[in-house]
């Protein structure tokens, strides 16, 4: 990697975004942003604080510190914040949301003079009964102060657990939607904010289907995105993404209805290093491949680098 090439990708590393997750594009050729980040935690501290402080999901804290206990720190330990990212395997356009990674992508049009960026934020989906949908559509209405009309299906489920609901939640505090809501074109599903009483279940499959953000995160996108914004969903608990000339893996543990033994990821991730250096010898360090798929922390590893031809 020639001294050129270092210091444009420390520069570009070290620009400053407009808030903290956004970020400039990197240039062609390299799908990593951000920067694994770590703080040192008080005894007063839990993950639930630290994610909520750090706009980080409650999954991925716990997934990025697999020694800690999430209750119990002490004071100078050490924390991990997984904020570096593989950008998903998705065209780079609107939305795009990985379920497993219960993280959303969203690539603004850039502006006239300015570099393009994408935003990044933690997202809550539904559990394994009540699953986000995967495909694309679009945000075809923006909707300010939402009143929330529970499906009979979900006024079921209330019901039964002794719950019962009411068959409209006017705009408040109590309104599980929060503020603001991007209404998608699958009949029923939005992307919204939340009420204070569920914040700290962000980045956990908490929902009935749709997908529920930080409150100042919702606001931000919701002035930002247009009616009309594409949006994607992928699942890809596995992501790989250059950086130079070298080859980064990043795993989530799988949607539990969908299996994810081993074998069967090592498969997928073999079948996609196969398709991502088609025709680009490279030097696979199958010890880091085999670690990384085993802990599925959610943060990138290096698991092999381009073999450049001799000069």
């Amino acid at each position: 990697m020639s001294r050129k090439f270092v210091w444009v990708l420390s520069a570009w590393l070290m620009t400053p975004w407009v808030w903290a997750d956004s970020y400039v594009l990197p240039p062609t050729g390299t799908e990593l942003v951000g920067q694994l980040q770590t703080i040192r935690a008080s005894k007063k501290d839990t993950f639930l604080e630290i994610a909520r402080r750090y706009n980080l999901g409650q999954n991925e804290i716990r997934l990025a510190n697999p020694s800690l206990n999430p209750w119990l720190l002490q004071d100078g330990t050490e924390v991990v914040l997984p904020k570096w990212f593989v950008l998903p395997d998705a065209p780079r356009q609107g939305i795009v949301l990985n379920i497993p990674e219960m993280r959303l992508y969203y690539f603004p049009p850039p502006r006239s003079g300015e570099p393009a960026r994408v935003i990044t934020h933690p997202v809550s989906v539904g559990r394994m009964d009540w699953a986000t949908p995967l495909g694309t559509t679009r945000v075809v209405a923006k909707v300010k102060d939402p009143v929330w009309v529970p499906p009979e299906s979900i006024k079921k489920e209330h019901a039964t657990e002794g719950d019962p609901l009411p068959d409209a939640v006017p705009p408040g505090p109590d309104n599980p939607l929060g503020k603001y809501a991007l209404r998608l074109g699958i009949q029923g599903y939005l992307i919204h904010g939340t009420d204070e009483a569920k914040e700290f279940g962000i980045g956990m499959r908490v929902t009935h289907g749709c997908v529920r953000m930080y409150p100042e995160d919702i606001e931000r996108l919701f002035a930002e995105i247009p009616v009309g914004t594409q949006v994607t969903f992928v699942n890809q608990p596995i992501k790989l993404g250059w950086l130079g000339e070298a080859l980064y893996i990043e795993v989530h543990p799988p949607l539990e209805e969908h299996g994810g033994s081993y074998e069967e990821m090592l498969k997928q991730a073999l079948s996609l290093i196969e398709g991502k250096t088609k025709g680009i010898p490279i030097r696979l360090v199958g010890s880091a491949l085999r670690k990384a798929l085993e802990e599925q922390t959610g943060v990138p590893v290096k698991i092999a680098d381009r073999v450049l031809p001799r000069a």
